[in-house]
């Protein structure tokens, strides 16, 4: 009988376990994921910000695996675990028996106690659903400040704010100052893109807190030149639909008025890291996420291993106070090893030895962060470096690390688009948008009277010619003699009620 190995998430960690046991004798892997692709996270905020569609840094995970035959993917979510009976339980209720199990579930957004009143108004950035929501929003706001007349709406519909200045509310910040100041300039007739307003919020004191001083103040000197406004040392004490509230410390509390809150403030540990710690006894970190011994696994069961983000994993000669990084590359490396050290301590075994794994050791390749059109900081080793060098640096190692052939070849042509033309192709809002709150301009009514646009309760854009001359008003009547008066006022009255009926009933609002 082969063994098998589940793994439960198709990231980078999860892919790359199942990649290192393409050679594996006698191995049967079994990958669990509730999407059927694999996501390039760190692309996801040009999702949100129209740059790129989702399929673009997405790949079907079937596909990435075609060749792979000791593989089968499955879709499903994983709600228990059986350490007793090595079991993995799925939503449907379906059990999957495994002698050897991998998580790497990743984290959801941490809204630190507020997750309840803050999520629907604050959407993070984790999922190819949040970056299209954030989409929407982003360009359903320029839409509503065209039609509002209210320079006090208006410039509330023009404010976003984004809390949190780690790369992701970096490369938001940079990105939305790039859309206002250049992508939509003479795009609309009404008031001027770059009036918008961007707001970076952050609790801590500078931008990039995990990078160097040097990368940090050039990344906070690039934005400013963006016109992207930063509020270091300072937290949120409150947000609503219409407004935020920035804790003042030492200083009065802010209000600011605003329609857009995007959250990059922090993330917490997948909900499958509590079903870990309550079946095997694992302890969690402050931030929920498993704590794991020098091979990744669960302290007490060998063949159980966390990684990615949703393990805490200390290595002191990385760091001798802080876990890994929650980044794209310690998922993958650790991922690799998991892999090959199933594969080896399989191999051992079977020849009657006892296996002990070597100490998992992350090799830091560096740190980047993109912040605009030729802006970005890099630090690899020793070396930093700003600006142009720093971004061609980042679309290399991104482009790299896509999975596909054909994703690299898309995203290639769609930045050097975009880098040329200054346009975003994916700038389209999809499904159903809520337009109740988007008012008619009353501009309107100083039509003529008898203009079929005249009216300002009807949406003349969606009706043809023959219909909107159809609605328009009928012409005034001629005075009438006195001993006709009683005919024509007839007339009038049978006639009045069915063009009342056609504005309110027949006419899309």
């Amino acid at each position: 009988m082969p063994h098998r190995v589940v793994v439960v998430g198709g990231g980078f960690g999860g892919l790359n376990a199942v990649r290192a046991l393409r050679r594996a004798r006698d191995v049967r892997v079994t990958l669990i994921d509730r999407h059927n692709y694999h996501l390039f996270q760190p692309l996801l905020y040009q999702v949100a910000t129209a740059a790129l569609s989702p399929a673009n840094i997405a790949s079907p995970l079937r596909h990435v695996l075609r060749r792979q035959r000791n593989v089968d993917v499955v879709l499903g979510n994983v709600v228990d675990l059986d350490p007793v009976a090595r079991t993995v339980q799925l939503e449907d209720r379906t059990l999957v028996p495994y002698d050897s199990l991998v998580l790497a579930a990743g984290t959801v957004n941490n809204y630190f106690g507020h997750d309840a009143e803050w999520s629907a108004v604050a959407p993070g950035l984790k999922s190819v659903e949040e970056a299209v929501a954030i989409r929407q929003r982003l360009l359903l706001a320029f839409e509503r400040a065209e039609c509002e007349e209210d320079p006090v709406v208006r410039k509330a519909w023009l404010t976003f704010v984004i809390v949190g200045a780690g790369p992701t509310g970096v490369e938001m910040s940079g990105a939305i100052a790039e859309i206002a100041r250049d992508v939509l300039r003479r795009e609309y007739r009404h008031f001027d893109p770059a009036s918008a307003r961007i707001l970076l919020v952050e609790g801590l004191e500078r931008v990039l807190p995990t990078y160097d001083e040097e990368s940090s103040f050039h990344a906070r000197k690039q934005l400013e030149r963006l016109g992207v406004e930063i509020i270091t040392g300072r937290l949120l004490s409150e947000v609503a639909p219409d407004h935020v509230i920035v804790d003042g410390g030492e200083k009065e509390p802010t209000r600011i008025e605003c329609r857009n809150v995007i959250w990059g403030a922090g993330v917490k540990g997948h909900p499958l890291a509590n079903v870990v710690a309550e079946r095997y006894q694992a302890e969690l970190d402050r931030m929920r996420r498993v704590v794991v011994d020098e091979s990744c696994a669960v302290p007490g069961y060998p063949n159980v291993f966390v990684i990615g983000d949703l393990a805490c994993y200390r290595d002191e000669q990385w760091s001798t106070e802080l876990p890994l990084p929650g980044v794209a590359q310690v998922a993958l490396q650790q991922g690799r090893y998991v892999g090959r050290e199933i594969r080896k301590r399989l191999e051992v075994e079977s020849r009657g030895r006892v296996y002990t794994p070597p100490t998992f050791r992350y090799k830091d390749h560096g740190s980047m962060a993109v912040i605009g059109r030729g802006r970005a900081v890099a630090e690899v080793g020793s070396v930093h470096f700003y600006g142009f060098a720093a971004w061609v640096a980042w679309l290399f190692v991104h482009v790299l690390w896509l999975v596909g052939f054909g994703n690299r070849v898309v995203v290639l042509f769609q930045w050097a688009s975009s880098y040329l033309t200054l346009n975003r192709s994916a700038r389209i809002i999809t499904g159903e948008p809520d337009l109740s709150l988007t008012p008619v301009r009353s501009r309107h009514d100083k039509l003529a009277p008898g203009d079929p646009h005249a009216n300002p309760d009807v949406n003349h854009s969606l009706l043809g010619e023959d219909a909107a001359e159809e609605l328009a008003p009928p012409p005034p009547t001629k005075p009438v003699e006195a001993a006709d008066a009683t005919e024509s006022e007839r007339r009038v009255e049978t006639r009045e009620p069915a063009a009342a009926s056609s504005h309110s009933g027949d006419v899309p609002s």
